[in-house]
C-alpha cells in the first residue's frame, strides 16, 4: 500500500493549485483522479489572468499538469471509488479499482456534482428507501431486498459493501452494460433492462421496467455514473449543505485532516475562484501534514 503525505482527490484547477503548493512544500503528494473537469469542455478562456490570448480549458488543464509533474508530484489516471478514515493509523484511505493509497490529509476536489439519472418517483422518494449512501443507511436495510443503481465500478463497489447488511442484491443498469466482468459482478443479479419508474406511496416499493415487469425492493441505493464529491462526503460524515460541503476559511472540513475546494463547495464557479481555493487548501494541507509531523 502507497502513502503520501497529501492526496488530491480532482485533476481540475484547485485541485492542481493546491498540489504546486504540497510539492513545494516536499509533501509527498498523489493527484488522483479521471480527466473529467468541466473545464475540458471550455473552447476559450478569456477572463482568466495572465492571458494575453484566449486558452481552451484543455490547454489550460495541460499547463497545469505540466507544472505539478515537473515538481514530482505522482499522478494516478484512476476512479476513486471511496474514503475512508484509518483512525488506528491516523490516516485517511483512498480506494480505486487499482490500488489503495493512505496519507495524513485528503483534499476532495472533484467539482460539483450533477444529477446522474432522472426517473419518475426518484426524488419524491428520496429518504423512503432511495439512498445515495451505502455506509450511511446500509444497516437500516438488514437481511432486506436491495437494489443499486449504476453500470459500473462505482455500483459494484457500493454493491459490494451492502454485503454486510444483506445478501439479496440486485444491480439495475438502467439499460446499459456492465463495465465490469462477470467474474467480479458473480455475487449479484444484474438486471439490464431499462427502468419505466419507481414505484411506491409513503416508500419505495419496487422498480418498475420498461418490459412490464415490476421487481419489489424495500430499498435502493444510486451509484450512477461516477463518485461525486457528496458521496465522499456524506460517507465520511462531512457536513453538506444544498449539495455542497461545507467548509471554513482555511478549506477545512468538518473532519479533522479532510479539505475542499473548488466547486464542490459552491459559490461562484470561476477558474480564479478554484484556484485561489486550491491554494488556500494546499496551505492548509501543508499545516495540518507538518503539525502531524
Amino acid at each position: 500500500m502507497k502513502t503520501f503525505d497529501a492526496i488530491i482527490i480532482g485533476k481540475g484547477p484547485a485541485g492542481i493549485s493546491a498540489a504546486l503548493y504540497t510539492a513545494r512544500a516536499n509533501l509527498s503528494t498523489l493527484v488522483i483522479g479521471k480527466n473529467e473537469s468541466s473545464l475540458n469542455k471550455a473552447p476559450s478562456i478569456e477572463n482568466y489572468y495572465g492571458l494575453s490570448e484566449p486558452l481552451s480549458g484543455e490547454k489550460l488543464l495541460a499547463v497545469g499538469m505540466e507544472q505539478v509533474k515537473a515538481l514530482g508530484v505522482t499522478v494516478a489516471d484512476e476512479e476513486v471509488l471511496s474514503i475512508t478514515k484509518l483512525f488506528e493509523e491516523n490516516l485517511f484511505g483512498v480506494t480505486s479499482k487499482e490500488n489503495t493509497y493512505q496519507a495524513k490529509t485528503v483534499l476532495i476536489a472533484t467539482g460539483k456534482p450533477q444529477k446522474k439519472i432522472k426517473l419518475e418517483g426518484l426524488e419524491r422518494l428520496e429518504g423512503r428507501g432511495i439512498s445515495y449512501c451505502t455506509t450511511c443507511d446500509g444497516f437500516f436495510f438488514r437481511k432486506a431486498k436491495v437494489g443499486v443503481l449504476g453500470y459500473n465500478e462505482y455500483a459494484l463497489h457500493e454493491a459490494e459493501e451492502l454485503l454486510t447488511f444483506t445478501e439479496d442484491i440486485t444491480i439495475f443498469t438502467g439499460g446499459k452494460e456492465m463495465e465490469a466482468s462477470e467474474e467480479e459482478t458473480g455475487k449479484f443479479k444484474i438486471i439490464k433492462e431499462p427502468i419505466e419508474a419507481l414505484s411506491g406511496t409513503e416508500r419505495l416499493e419496487g422498480i418498475k421496467l420498461k418490459n412490464g415487469e415490476t421487481i419489489p425492493l424495500q430499498g435502493l441505493f444510486v451509484a450512477y455514473g461516477t463518485a461525486s464529491s457528496v458521496d465522499f462526503a456524506q460517507k465520511l460524515g462531512v457536513l453538506v449543505e444544498d449539495g455542497s460541503i461545507k467548509v471554513n476559511a482555511d478549506m477545512a472540513t468538518n473532519i479533522d485532516g479532510l479539505f475542499a475546494a473548488g466547486d464542490c463547495t459552491g459559490g461562484f464557479k470561476q477558474v480564479s475562484v478554484a484556484v485561489g481555493q486550491g491554494a488556500v487548501a494546499g496551505k492548509s494541507m501543508i499545516d495540518y501534514a507538518k503539525k502531524r509531523g
